[in-house]
């Protein structure tokens, strides 16, 4: 299968996390992948990468999707070099980087991506690919 890739620039702001996940539903059923919880968790996930790159980063904002042999990333990427880091939960939210954990298969970051950073995530595999 050839790679399916979307870029979208966002808004910076309160509003990015949610023109990120509005855009991720559209992108990946568009791709085929209509699972609704599948869905719903890649949602959570680019939404917590989103809101940690408004929230931590700096300078322009763009969200990444692409799906190679039935593999989904997505990413957010900001202006800012200072490198994402688990935080303690019970003070000043801290579980972004937790749930991204929890829901995808891996997650890591580029450094020195167009003098910032891009934070990414590979999604677990989607259920209606498992038994391609």
């Amino acid at each position: 299968m050839a790679e399916l890739t979307a870029s979208i620039d966002l808004p910076l702001g309160l509003d990015a996390p949610r023109v990120a996940r509005q855009a991720l539903r559209t992108i990946l059923t568009g791709w085929g992948l209509h699972d609704r919880d599948w869905l719903d968790t890649a949602e959570v996930i680019v939404s917590e990468l989103v809101s940690n790159a408004v929230r931590h980063g700096g300078g322009c904002l763009a969200f990444m999707a692409d799906m190679h042999d039935q593999q989904v990333t997505v990413s957010a990427a900001d202006g800012s070099e200072v490198l994402p880091e688990r935080r303690d939960p019970t003070t000043d939210g801290g579980r972004g980087l937790m749930l991204i954990e929890l829901l995808c298969a891996r997650w890591g970051v580029d450094h020195n991506y167009q003098g910032g950073k891009r934070v990414w995530a590979v999604l677990t595999p989607h259920p209606e690919t498992q038994a391609s």
